[in-house]
């Protein structure tokens, strides 16, 4: 365009002339009448007009800077206030002790005996006697005092299957002997229907997981007891699975829903996690479909606290974790509810797992929710002919945690498209209007949305270079222990690059134009974006799309309701605090759902593996936040003097943030007793053995092989462990599955640093044992290898095909195998007690008969979890020389690989 191209001197002369054409064309009066139309929108005056009239010295009286960022501020912080006030708020109302209500004091008490048995891994003595004994002394003590009208049935499974999942790039998983404790409360009568309460009994290695999740099976107790000692009668059962193999990626679920006998009953469920240790339990996944459910917590909830996006989050797979919803989702075709406890990610999976970390205001708001919805749910009509009620997802938030808002996706689309048409009439009637003598409305929004663009464009790219170079130098997770620090680098970073863009435009760009118009600009350019976004997610069906709603509508109802005070009095003191006052609504949820995106992602951060630069994410995730949190706010850079002083402040803070970042001054761990954000590493003392296609050992070694669950790897480590650099870094057997590594899980893809410090072989006293069983030919000329396994209670097996062979079927799964990321084949076994050998068979498909190197590579891990065969000397040793802010988590394996 023409127009974009004159220097700023010749618009000025240009607009100068026109000017002086229209004072000598019309009438005093008629300047006068026509000020305010030019201010609200219609025109281009200069800033200090000398026109007289109330509305012409309005628009011409600029804002205070100084007091402009102060009200700002101020704002974000009242509002950032009352969020914290309501998630710091656990229960709104206390229990009055009445038989059948939950206790959490009587939870707490299940709570600490379950924790102070210890780490409870599948297969362990802990795991599937002494934690399986406590269970069903409490469950009897609750059968003995429940009330006549109730019957309560308990069942011990020990299930034996296989399934595969697409977690983790894919794998399958195989389970033997492991132990559920199945408890059905239900009517004298019995009961054709039931819904399902679910909790893992069961914990990583080495962590008491007292909130990963023992809290929710001392929970589920407490409700039994409840419901068992309730007068209310129920119209359904309700099925208590305390399930004793989760944390092996989901299996003890697997094998109830797939095999007891009662799974035929189940017509709903709520599953109980965590993700963080205490505060609120949010509802993150529903469905699949079922809005009824929905409806279910919304009614029946005491406490609530769930979002939709959280639940479109955790589904789109960016966080790296998954629950049992999925097995009775995918496998049962059951619906459900899924709740995790999310504060204080930064210990989930550590020693400092602790009860005592667990607020008893968590356990009596988990408790009052939970109890509430199953006797909601065995109540109700709608359970048997739930499949019926198959209609559609739901829009579903709460409001603070004072109540949820809930209607089917379908009125939500409605609503959205309401709203666009809103916006559409909106602007289409400034766009449409016809063109003042001194304005060009159209083309002013347009560089507006370009300059809007450009500012969120650079001040995206700024934060990023900044983030790669502290990535670069080494001083990565700067902000771990310190989250302060990432706002006051990339939050200042991305709002003065903000800041700066639009006043170049409003200095050398818009020179002779009124503040008030370009407030009135880009404010509709900010809308745009906003109803942009809304149109985009409502076409793609998220139901997230109800927030870019939120951040239309309540702006666009303020522009119209203060739209009269602003073009009689301009921009003073009254339209900023109706304005403001005007943007409560999306302010305070959007500050909301800020506060659970970093309250979640900053500790996965730190346990997100080595590829992954935290640095880069952050800042991304930080800039995004600041770019919608600043979008109505622009406008005010245009009716403010001047923006000298707040960017030379912002760009201060950010400067010094850097130089203190670069120079190392903020560490990013901590072990403070009270928030202890420890670094993660694992230690495998293991033995590895290598055999060629004869069967002879070709390559036999031993040491601790070490991998940092972050991006900073072992940098910190080393000056306090000098064995422990880059001298050792471990090297990829490129012949070997998964790099001739003993992975637990196919996380290979996430961490490619690792360092192996050699050390004595160890010698287990239950050693693995793998051999070749038969191998024939089938008669549709594949190779049908059978294989036996026996050794600890935790194995995987790894399988890599050479070159001209392929995997067509085996044993495991669904009979088809299932690739990992990088082609190679991953089987997780685990069993419980006194399992019997595994046995399986592969079936490889060859292009040719001749293969001078083999077929198939295969390749098994043993890693023992617990028991004497856990430790070895060398590994206490080791852990004993790691600085207190890190935990640890150690265990002795062997890996043996053949060629076939």
């Amino acid at each position: 365009m023409e127009w974009s191209s004159e220097s700023a001197a010749v618009r000025r002369h240009r607009g100068a002339a026109e000017r002086r054409e229209g004072e000598a064309a019309e009438p005093h009066g008629e300047r006068e009448a026509s000020a305010p139309e030019d201010a609200s929108g219609g025109g281009r005056t200069r800033k200090r007009s000398t026109e007289s009239g109330g509305a012409s010295r309005g628009a011409g009286t600029a804002l205070c800077e100084a007091r402009t960022v102060l009200a700002l501020a101020l704002y974000l912080l009242a509002l950032r206030a009352l969020v914290q006030l309501s998630l710091q708020r656990l229960v709104l109302s206390r229990p009055a002790g009445l038989q059948g209500e939950f206790d959490a004091r009587q939870a707490r008490d299940y709570l600490e005996h379950i924790t102070a048995i210890g780490p409870r891994t599948t297969g362990s003595a802990e795991n599937e006697i002494l934690t399986v004994q406590y269970l069903l002394k409490q469950i009897r003590l609750i059968e003995a005092q429940s009330q006549s009208l109730h019957r309560i049935s308990v069942d011990i499974q020990r299930p034996t299957g296989s399934f595969s999942l697409d977690f983790l790039g894919g794998f399958t998983s195989y389970y033997d002997n492991i132990t559920n404790i199945v408890v059905k409360l239900e009517p004298q009568g019995g009961a054709q229907h039931a819904v399902l309460a679910n909790c893992h009994f069961d914990s990583v290695a080495n962590s008491p997981g007292a909130s990963d999740d023992a809290v929710s099976c001392a929970v589920m107790l407490e409700v039994l007891r409840g419901m068992s000692l309730s007068s209310e009668p129920l119209q359904h059962a309700v099925v208590f699975l305390f399930n004793g193999a989760e944390e092996n990626v989901l299996q003890a679920s697997h094998g109830f829903i797939t095999q007891h006998p009662w799974a035929s009953l189940i017509r709903a469920f709520i599953n109980l996690e965590a993700a963080g240790v205490g505060g609120k339990e949010l509802v993150f996944q529903t469905g699949p479909e079922n809005p009824w459910l929905v409806q279910a917590y919304v009614s029946a909830a005491k406490h609530p606290f769930a979002s939709v996006v959280a639940q479109e989050v955790f589904q789109s797979g960016i966080i790296p974790s998954d629950t049992d919803f999925r097995i009775y989702r995918d496998f049962g075709n059951i619906p459900g509810i899924d709740l995790a406890f999310i504060e204080n990610g930064y210990i989930y999976h550590t020693k400092y797992d602790t009860a005592d970390r667990i607020l008893i205001d968590s356990i009596q708001r988990a408790g009052d929710n939970i109890l509430a919805v199953l006797k909601h749910l065995a109540t109700s009509d709608m359970l048997a002919s739930s499949s019926e009620y198959r209609h559609g997802n739901m829009v579903f938030f709460d409001v603070f945690g004072l109540l949820v808002i809930a209607y089917p996706s379908r009125v939500g689309s409605i609503i959205n498209y309401m709203v666009v048409m809103a916006v559409v009439v909106y602007l289409g009637k400034k766009l449409l209007q016809p063109k003042h003598r001194n304005a060009d409305y159209p083309r002013d929004f347009l560089c507006g949305l370009a300059i809007t663009f450009i500012g969120w464009f650079t001040s995206l790219v700024t934060v990023l270079i900044i983030a790669v170079f502290i990535s670069l130098i080494g001083q990565s997770l700067s902000w771990y222990n310190h989250f302060y620090i990432a706002v006051c680098l990339y939050g200042t970073a991305t709002v003065a690059k903000i800041i700066f863009i639009h006043t170049l435009a409003k200095r050398f760009y818009y020179v002779s134009v009124s503040s008030q118009y370009l407030g009135e600009v880009f404010f509709d350019t900010s809308l745009f974006v906003h109803c942009a976004f809304l149109v985009a997610l409502t076409y793609q069906g998220f139901c997230s799309a109800f927030m870019s709603a939120i951040w239309v509508a309540f702006p666009l109802l303020t522009k119209l309701c203060v739209y009269k005070d602003f073009k009689k009095h301009g921009a003073q003191g009254r339209f900023i605090a109706l304005y403001l006052l005007g943007l409560s609504i999306p302010y305070i949820y959007g500050l909301y759902l800020i506060w659970a995106v970093f309250e979640m992602f900053t500790p996965i951060l730190g346990r997100s593996g080595s590829e992954i630069p935290p640095d880069v994410v952050l800042a991304s995730i930080l800039a995004v936040c600041v770019m919608i949190l600043s979008s109505y706010f622009i406008k005010f850079i245009y009716l403010v003097k001047s923006t000298k002083t707040t960017m030379l402040t912002l760009t201060l803070v950010c400067a010094i943030s850097f130089l203190l970042v670069c120079s190392g001054a903020f560490f990013p761990y901590s072990s403070s007793p009270a928030n202890p954000k420890p670094k993660r590493v694992f230690l495998q003392h293991m033995s590895r053995t290598f055999h060629n296609l004869e069967g002879n050992v070709v390559k036999r070694d031993s040491g601790i092989w070490i991998n940092g669950f972050d991006y900073t790897g072992m940098s910190h480590i080393t000056p306090h462990i000098p064995e422990i650099n880059d001298t050792i870094r471990a090297h990829c057997e490129e012949d070997a599955p998964l790099c001739g590594f003993p992975w637990y899980l196919p996380v290979h893809f996430l961490v490619r640093k690792n360092w192996y410090l050699p050390a004595p072989e160890i010698s287990p006293r239950n050693p693995a044992h793998f051999r070749l069983v038969s191998k024939e030919k089938t008669p549709w000329d594949s190779i049908k290898l059978t294989f036996e396994a026996t050794g600890p209670s935790h194995m995987s097996f790894y399988v890599r095909t050479h070159k001209g062979s392929t995997l067509s079927q085996w044993s495991l799964g669904n009979g088809t195998p299932v690739t990992g990321r990088g082609g190679d084949y991953f089987v997780f076994y685990s069993h419980g007690l006194q399992a019997s050998a595994w046995q399986f068979w592969i079936e490889v498909q060859q292009a040719s008969e001749e293969q001078p190197e083999g077929m198939v590579t295969v390749a098994i891990a043993a890693h023992y979890l617990s028991g004497e065969d856990k430790r070895s000397s060398q590994l206490d040793a080791l852990k004993e020389k790691f600085p207190d802010w890190v935990f640890p988590s150690a265990w002795v394996c062997t890996y043996s690989l053949f060629v076939f």
